[in-house]
């Protein structure tokens, strides 16, 4: 390591009012996330969120902060953190450089964690394991050996079969006590108490109850009490998301539902979910979902109702 990389990696301040809370967002056909992030990249800072994380280190060496532990990683680190742990990644690399995908993770909501868990008899250990997640679990050995290859395997697939990789992601991390172990020496509360926190839920709130018409910038400003300037800086630092992309992302979600479940035009539902045109509601629409609204519309329905039962009822 020289000496700039090792100065510039002891000195990374943590932020003065705790960690940022990072906005996660799923996709429409989406019980998971799956990513990729470069380093440097503006979600790797000391932050936390409500879902469960399952971080890979592909490349470099550093410094973790996991809650209160502060250690060593290498390239092929394996870490599992828990609803709200605060945790970041700092390698130690030259100014000015930058490592392609550093980062590949999944990360999931606690009502997911919560299926496996209850949900079936078969999935004891996987319990135990999201249970100690909320300290933070690196993963060692053969286990971590295998958790690596098949958390990168799950973004090369689609569908049920991305699924099914996961939960055997899942089911493999949990087999061995012995290759695992805790890093943190608390669980973060499950209230987050800070001020930049206190403001983001108002606006998400705000936001989740009045997307379907128009929001001027400053209006979503005034819940927090700020300028429109910073707002825009804060809620892109606080999230990962810039404000307009996060509405358009929840009308989108919104509209998804509507396609899959009512019979409503498509251009109503572009109205009544916020959109002003459908060319906007179009475009938009493709960015999150990687196709057309009446392309949504059609693979859902197959999907809820398969080709022989169509057969059957005809």
């Amino acid at each position: 390591m020289s000496m700039s990389a090792s100065r510039a990696l002891m000195l990374e301040p943590t932020p003065p009012n705790g960690p940022a809370l990072e906005v996660i967002l799923c996709g429409p056909r989406e019980s998971f996330r799956w990513a990729t992030h470069d380093y440097p990249h503006h979600l790797a800072k000391w932050h936390c969120h409500p879902e469960y994380e399952l971080h890979l280190i592909r490349e470099s060496s550093g410094r973790m902060m996991i809650g209160d532990h502060v250690g060593p990683f290498e390239a092929g680190s394996l870490i599992l953190t828990g609803p709200n742990l605060p945790h970041n990644w700092v390698s130690a690399i030259e100014p000015g450089t930058s490592l392609r995908e550093r980062d590949v993770l999944v990360q999931f909501s606690s009502e997911i964690a919560d299926r496996l868990s209850h949900a079936f008899a078969e999935f004891a250990e996987v319990a135990a394991l999201l249970q100690e997640a909320a300290f933070g679990v690196e993963f060692i050995g053969e286990t971590a050996e295998r958790g690596r290859k098949k958390l990168c395997d799950i973004g090369e697939l689609e569908g049920p079969h991305r699924l099914l990789a996961f939960l055997s992601l899942m089911a493999d991390l949990a087999t061995c006590r012995a290759e695992r172990r805790t890093l943190s020496r608390c669980a973060p509360a499950l209230g987050l108490h800070t001020s930049a926190s206190r403001k983001l839920e108002r606006v998400i709130a705000f936001l989740g109850a009045h997307f379907r018409r128009d929001i001027a910038l400053q209006e979503a400003a005034d819940v927090c009490n700020m300028e429109a300037t910073a707002f825009s800086r804060f809620f892109k630092h606080q999230t990962g998301h810039n404000f307009s992309a996060y509405v358009n992302h929840l009308r989108v979600q919104a509209a998804c539902q509507l396609l899959a479940t009512s019979d409503k035009s498509i251009t109503d539902i572009c109205f009544e979910t916020g959109f002003n045109n459908t060319a906007n509601f179009n475009r938009r629409f493709f960015m999150v979902c990687g196709e057309t609204p009446s392309g949504y519309r059609a693979t859902t329905r197959r999907i809820q109702c398969p080709p022989l039962m169509q057969r059957a009822t005809a």
